[in-house]
């Protein structure tokens, strides 16, 4: 069972208050859990692209970020370096990212922290991880802006194509 931390529209973590994964539907209005993405830049100007798991939803669309739900005690830093190792592993500190933007979403009862990494590692060392994604690719912005919204799934404002 995954256990989350509560959290109101400012941010906050409500104490004394936690939820747990698949109970979504039952989150009350102005609960919300905390998700975090991060976007992966190259030194060399290309953006890592993960294609989701077909069992997932939006399946097989490519997606420009690692990410997912953070975990009781977890910061929103924690929860991206962790997510980003997981899916990618690609291992870097919180200081190594920086935020992007927040946001919450009442519909899926999140608030979002979303985060650039810029990195240099070796391209061909991207792990791919079982049940999340079932390939990579290093993508440019303007191939990027070429690829067919059926096929590009972005959540994030600061990307460099349809943001």
């Amino acid at each position: 069972m995954e256990i989350w931390d509560a959290y109101n529209s400012r941010f906050e973590m409500i104490d004394g208050m936690t939820l747990i994964r698949g109970e979504e539907s039952s989150i009350p209005k102005g609960i919300y859990h905390l998700v975090c993405n991060v976007i992966v830049r190259h030194i060399d100007g290309t953006y890592l692209l993960m294609q989701r798991d077909p069992r997932k939803s939006y399946p097989m669309m490519w997606e420009a970020t690692a990410g997912g739900s953070a975990l009781k005690g977890e910061t929103p830093t924690d929860c991206a370096v962790r997510e980003l190792y997981e899916e990618t592993g690609i291992n870097v500190s919180a200081s190594e990212l920086t935020e992007l933007n927040r946001r919450v979403c009442d519909e899926t009862r999140c608030v979002y922290f979303d985060y650039l990494c810029t990195t240099d590692c070796d391209k061909d060392s991207i792990i791919i991880q079982e049940g999340e994604t079932v390939a990579y690719k290093w993508s440019c912005p303007d191939d990027m802006s070429k690829m067919p919204d059926s096929e590009l799934l972005l959540k994030i404002k600061g990307m460099p194509v349809r943001a």
